[in-house]
């Protein structure tokens, strides 16, 4: 039974650039964590049920509003693939959760991905990363970021862009209060009380700047446009934010860069 990682991420900064329909434009700078994922494979089910598509695992929502559930249905759409069906009648998908929910470090993303990768590889469909990464953007925004499966890249649009930034992987530590975050609230106070997009001179100056100078140069305010509307619409987290922790995603996680203890 072959084991595939789902990685976690942080946003090293997370910038909104301006609007298309009711989406919201971003240059974001994603990071993997590579010291957290979550685990997936693909398991028999002990009990043959055509009808219904089983997910193994510590979940909060339904079966129909898991990631990995919207992902099979996006997959089944694009490639009307009767082995992918087969697939799932006959087994499970199993997964280990270590990247907690609602916490802004892309755990529902990139189980989703992971899910999609797997089933490419397993049933032999053919699909591009860029086929794959399409069909990812109908389940969630930072989807494709997780099938290229970059150490680090400069996202845009509202997602669908993904352009690899060579650097080296920071060891990046998080930590994550009990806060259950709602993204659309966060940005619907972004939206009422503290719009202000950045300009395209700005946006190429992020594009270009290394992630450990963007968290030397740039306050958690100042690198994510999303923290102080988090902080507004969830005051309980002023509490949980130290010195030298910068906000990823629209929360509830924290991160630095680990020190190293010589």
């Amino acid at each position: 039974m072959k084991i595939y990682k789902a990685y976690a991420k942080v946003n090293i900064f997370l910038k909104i650039t301006g609007k298309r329909e009711q989406y919201h434009e971003i240059i974001s700078r994603f990071m993997k964590v590579e010291n957290l994922y979550d685990e997936l494979s693909f398991i028999e089910k002990e009990k043959l049920d055509a009808n219904e598509f089983q997910i193994i695992g510590d979940f909060s929502c339904q079966t129909e509003q898991n990631t990995i559930y919207k992902a099979y249905i996006a997959l089944k759409e694009a490639t009307d693939s009767k082995k992918l069906e087969q697939l799932m009648q006959t087994h499970a998908i199993k997964v280990e959760k270590k990247i907690p929910a609602f916490a802004g470090l892309g755990g529902g993303s990139s189980d989703a991905a992971t899910y999609l990768k797997m089933c490419n590889e397993v049933l032999e469909l053919g699909l591009s990363d860029t086929e794959l990464a399409m069909i990812g953007l109908k389940v969630g925004a930072d989807v494709p970021f997780f099938i290229y499966g970059y150490k680090s890249a400069n996202v845009s649009g509202i997602g669908e862009i993904v352009e690899e930034f060579e650097e080296e992987l920071l060891d990046i530590e998080t930590y994550t209060p009990e806060v259950k975050i709602s993204t659309p609230k966060v940005y619907t106070i972004y939206r009422e009380d503290f719009y202000h997009p950045i300009d395209g001179v700005k946006t190429q100056e992020l594009k270009e700047i290394s992630s450990e100078n963007a968290l030397q140069k740039m306050s958690p305010e100042e690198a994510n446009d999303l923290f102080e509307p988090a902080l507004k619409g969830y005051q309980e987290l002023k509490k949980y934010h130290k010195a030298g922790y910068h906000f990823s995603g629209s929360g509830s996680s924290f991160f630095k860069i680990k020190e190293n203890k010589e």
